[in-house]
C-alpha cells in the first residue's frame, strides 16, 4: 500500500497529523501537505471523495497527488518546444553546436532557460523522436552477418610480419548462437566462403540471410530496393534462402549481431591477446575454441545457453544443407576476336568460340576450374581454366573454319592419310615426298599442290602424270604440273619386262644349295690345315 493511502486511512480515522506523522515516518510539514491536496480534491465533487479515492490503484492515486513537473506549464517551456524542432534540424549543419544556438536563444529570450537546461530539452526531444522497437525473432528464420570493427593478427613466420585479418561474425537472433572466422579479406570470394563455413557450422540455412552494406553483398546500397551482387545472388540461390540488406546507417537493424561483435571483442578477443600465432589456420583454430565456450555459457537472467536454445528450438526451423558445395561464379560480356577467340584478363588466356561469331558479344561464366561461354542464351563454348596466365591460347577444333582447321591439323600423316583416300598413286607419291631429306613443314605446300591439281585435272591423266614423276625420282608439284600443262601424259609408254630366253644353261636353286656346301667344306679343310 502506498504511503499517501495509508495516510488517508489514518486521517479517515481520526488520528491527529503528529501521530500519522511519527506512525509513517514522514514529517509533519508532508502530512499537512497532503492533507490540503486532500481537501482541494474533495471540494471538487463527489468523484473525489475519501471513499472514491481509496477505491483508486496506487499509481492512479499518487498521480493526484502530483500531477507533474509544473516547470513543462512555464511560458519559456512552451516558447522552446516551438522551436525544438528548428534546433535540431540546425545541429546537423556543419559547424553549429548547442552552444552557438543557446547563445542565440538567449539573444531573443533573455529570461529563457539557461545552457543545461536547453541542452536538457533538446536531448530529451531527439530521444523521444526516434523510439526504439522490440523485435520479435521467429526460430530459424534469419541470420545476421557482420564484420568486427577491429582485426585479429598473427605474424609471418618468415619476415615476421603482423597480418591483421577480418573478422567475420554471425549470430541467429532468436537463440543468439554465434560464429567468427578471421578471413585474409572482405573479398567477395572470402565472404562467401566465411558465409559457406557459418552455414556448415550451424549445420542448417535459415530463410533470411541479413549482411551489412559491405560491397561483398551488396552493390549499390537503397533504403527500399538495394542491388544485390551477383555471386551473393548465386549464392543465396545454391542454399535456398533470400537476400535481405538492412538500411545504411541503421545499426539497430541487426542490434543483436552489433552486441554479439562486443562479446566477442571480451570473449575472444581479450582471451587471445597474450597469444602468438604464425598462420591464419591456428589463429582460427583458436577462435574456434573461445567462441564454442562462449556459446556454451550460461546466458544471464535465462536458465540455458545460446548453444542449448539453438538445437533445441531453432535448429529444427530450418532448411537442410544442399548436397553440392557452392561454387564461386563470376560473369563479364566480351567480344570474340577476328581469330574467334575471347582474352579473359584476370587469366591472361584466350579461349576459343566458333568463328561464326567472330565479332559479336559474348557472356561468359567462369568458375575456379571451367570457362562457360554463351551468346543469344545459348552454350556456345566449354573450356577448362587455365591457370598458367601466360597469354596463350586454348582452343577446340571443333570452333575453327576449315581453312585455319586443316592449317592447325598439316602434319606428315595428315597428307598421307588425304592421299590415300585419293588415289593408290597419289598415295606413293606422297610417301616419296616425306622420304626425302627435308624438314616437313617445307613439303606441306607440295602436297597441297598436287591435291588441288588432283581436284582440277583429268583422273587418268593425273595418274600418269605421278606416275611419271615416281619413274623419274622427281617429286614435286611443278614437274606434275608441266606434264599436264604441256599434255605430256600420251607420251608416257608403261616399262616392259623382259622375260630370259629359255634355254638349258639355267641354274635352279639345288645348284646354289650344293655350291654352298662345297665352298663351305674347303673353307674349314683349310682351317684346319693352318691350325694343324
Amino acid at each position: 500500500m502506498s504511503q499517501i493511502k495509508q495516510l488517508l486511512i489514518l486521517h479517515q480515522q481520526g488520528k491527529g497529523i503528529k501521530t500519522i506523522a511519527r506512525s509513517l515516518g514522514i514529517s509533519k510539514n508532508t502530512v499537512k501537505a497532503y492533507l490540503a491536496k486532500h481537501d482541494a480534491l474533495v471540494s471538487q465533487g463527489v468523484k473525489n471523495s475519501t471513499e472514491s479515492l481509496l477505491k483508486l490503484e496506487s499509481p492512479e492515486l499518487e498521480a493526484k497527488f502530483h500531477p507533474g513537473n509544473p516547470a513543462y506549464k512555464e511560458e519559456r517551456y512552451e516558447h522552446l518546444k516551438t522551436h525544438i524542432d528548428y534546433y535540431l534540424k540546425e545541429l546537423e549543419r556543419t559547424g553549429v553546436n548547442k552552444r552557438l544556438l543557446w547563445e542565440e536563444y538567449r539573444e531573443s529570450n533573455p529570461d529563457g532557460y539557461g545552457y543545461s537546461q536547453f541542452c536538457f530539452h533538446l536531448q530529451q526531444q531527439k530521444e523521444a523522436s526516434k523510439p526504439s522497437a522490440v523485435l520479435q525473432h521467429v526460430p530459424g528464420d534469419k541470420l545476421y552477418i557482420d564484420f568486427a570493427g577491429k582485426k585479429l593478427t598473427y605474424y609471418d613466420r618468415e619476415t615476421g610480419e603482423a597480418i591483421e585479418c577480418p573478422v567475420f561474425v554471425a549470430c541467429m537472433p532468436f537463440s543468439d548462437y554465434a560464429f567468427v572466422l578471421a578471413v585474409p579479406s572482405q573479398s567477395v570470394s572470402d565472404f562467401l566462403y566465411a558465409l559457406s563455413c557459418c552455414l556448415a557450422f550451424l549445420g542448417a540455412v535459415p530463410k533470411v540471410l541479413i549482411p551489412d552494406n559491405l560491397k561483398s553483398a551488396v552493390i549499390k546500397a537503397s533504403k527500399y530496393e538495394p542491388h544485390i551482387n551477383r555471386a551473393m545472388e548465386d549464392f543465396a540461390t545454391h542454399y535456398g534462402a533470400a537476400v535481405l540488406p538492412t538500411r545504411v546507417k541503421k545499426p539497430k537493424d541487426k542490434a543483436l549481431v552489433e552486441n554479439q561483435v562486443k562479446l566477442v571483442y571480451s570473449r575472444v578477443y581479450a582471451k587471445l591477446r597474450n597469444q602468438q600465432f604464425f598462420d591464419l589456420h591456428s589463429l582460427n583454430e583458436a577462435v574456434k575454441c573461445k567462441v564454442k565456450a562462449h556459446n556454451q555459457t550460461r546466458m544471464q537472467q535465462k536458465p540455458y545457453c545460446r548453444e542449448e536454445q539453438y538445437l533445441a528450438e531453432e535448429k529444427k526451423h530450418m532448411s537442410a544443407l544442399p548436397d553440392d558445395p557452392f561454387v564461386l561464379k563470376s560473369y563479364c560480356e566480351l567480344k570474340a576476336a577476328k581469330n574467334n577467340h575471347i582474352y579473359l584478363t584476370e587469366d591472361n588466356h584466350y579461349y576459343s568460340v566458333p568463328y561464326r561469331l567472330i565479332g559479336l558479344k559474348m557472356k561468359v561464366l567462369y568458375t575456379r576450374s571451367m570457362v562457360y561461354i554463351y551468346h543469344e542464351g545459348e552454350q556456345v563454348a566449354v573450356h577448362i581454366r587455365s591457370g598458367s596466365k601466360d597469354g596463350k591460347y586454348t582452343t577446340t577444333a571443333d570452333h575453327l573454319c576449315s581453312q585455319h582447321r586443316h592449317y592447325r591439323d598439316r602434319s606428315p600423316e595428315y597428307y598421307k592419310k588425304l592421299a590415300s583416300g585419293h588415289s593408290d598413286i597419289l598415295s606413293r607419291l606422297v610417301e616419296y615426298i616425306f622420304s626425302q631429306d627435308r624438314y616437313p613443314e617445307q613439303l606441306y605446300n607440295t602436297c597441297d599442290g598436287l591435291l588441288a591439281l588432283s581436284r582440277k585435272s583429268d583422273a587418268e591423266k593425273f595418274r600418269l602424270a605421278c606416275q611419271m614423276a615416281i619413274d623419274n625420282e622427281v617429286y614435286s608439284y611443278s614437274f606434275v604440273k608441266n606434264i599436264l600443262e604441256n599434255n605430256m601424259t600420251g607420251q608416257y609408254r608403261e616399262p616392259v619386262q623382259k622375260k630370259l630366253p629359255d634355254h638349258k644353261n639355267v641354274r635352279g636353286k639345288e645348284h646354289y644349295q650344293t655350291q654352298l656346301k662345297f665352298n663351305k667344306q674347303q673353307n674349314n679343310e683349310s682351317d684346319r690345315n693352318k691350325n694343324g
